[in-house]
């Protein structure tokens, strides 16, 4: 009820502990913290907390629009509302390594158990889209040297993101993955991988958990988890789809509003009030007041 009843520094430790224990990490992406409970109703083991998902739910383009300030003030709404480790993107870590390591500070408060920062030119753009550009190795290499030194919670993962096989190609990506490894990123992002064989020239290359970006209608095939996991990724995510299910699930709604005047044939398909109350814990907050929870929801 209210919040987690994990402080931050347990779901580091514990999300720590698992990726170490060679288990696969599932992390769908989180629009708002209610997604988030329901990411771990459902039985996931990570919610992942999207910058290109917090850019389109304040209208904008994924192309570093958004500020620190927000990207924390998200992160501390959904952490709060689960048990569950949070991997947050950083971006670029919004600016030179001194705003890196305050970015990474701050989101160390939000109570995220990691965060990635990638090796874009700034402002970026979303990982899929074509004309990306990428720094220099040596700023690279400041930006996760940065972040691993800013960091209190020895736990809090730091994970590197590495654009540059869509600039330079594969070979250039293994070598910036062992490079990043090499200035103190805990784990690798290695962005728009072109096949199975590609995650797993990877894999063979660094000694610390990679990511893979299950992003629907981007530069990556949509490999299954189990794909994924034979060729030694550690952690999945799915960032945006939840967010995308969301709002083809409203567009059709509000079709059906503006067709018929009505959205009574679409009353199966919604998440019925007694299931949003159950996932909010109405009944939970009648310990302290009965006053708030004196009431049943017919069904």
């Amino acid at each position: 009820m209210l919040y987690s009843s994990l402080p931050a520094h347990e779901k580091r430790a514990a999300f720590r502990a698992r990726l170490a224990s060679g288990e696969l990490i599932r992390m769908p992406g989180a629009f708002n913290p209610l997604s988030a409970r329901l990411i771990e109703r459902k039985g996931f083991e990570g919610v992942y907390i999207s910058g290109a998902v917090l850019s389109a739910d304040l209208g904008l383009p994924d192309i570093g629009l958004t500020t620190l300030t927000e990207v924390a003030g998200r992160s501390a709404q959904i952490t709060r509302m689960t048990d569950l480790p949070a991997l947050v993107d950083a971006d670029t870590g919004f600016g030179e390594p001194m705003n890196v390591a305050r970015t990474v500070q701050s989101l160390e408060d939000a109570g995220v158990a990691g965060l990635h920062i990638e090796d874009q030119v700034n402002p970026k753009r979303c990982g899929h889209l074509d004309g990306k550009q990428v720094v220099d190795e040596d700023t690279a290499l400041k930006r996760i040297r940065a972040a691993a030194d800013a960091r209190r919670d020895p736990n809090l993962l730091i994970m590197a993101r590495t654009d540059i096989r869509a600039v330079d190609g594969l070979g250039a990506a293994i070598d910036r993955a062992k490079a990043l490894v090499d200035a103190g990123a805990d784990a690798i992002f290695p962005e728009a991988m072109a096949d199975l064989s590609e995650f797993e020239a990877v894999r063979q290359a660094i000694d610390v958990p990679m990511l893979a970006n299950m992003t629907e209608f981007g530069k990556s095939d949509l490999f299954t988890v189990d794909q994924l996991r034979d060729v030694g990724v550690n952690i999945v995510i799915w960032p945006v789809s939840l967010l995308r299910l969301a709002m083809g699930a409203a567009e059709r709604g509000l079709d059906q509003l503006l067709g018929e005047g009505t959205l009574k044939p679409m009353l199966g398909e919604m998440q019925h009030r007694a299931d949003l109350y159950d996932l909010i814990d109405y009944e939970g907050y009648n310990a302290f007041d009965t006053s708030v929870f004196n009431f049943d929801v017919r069904r």
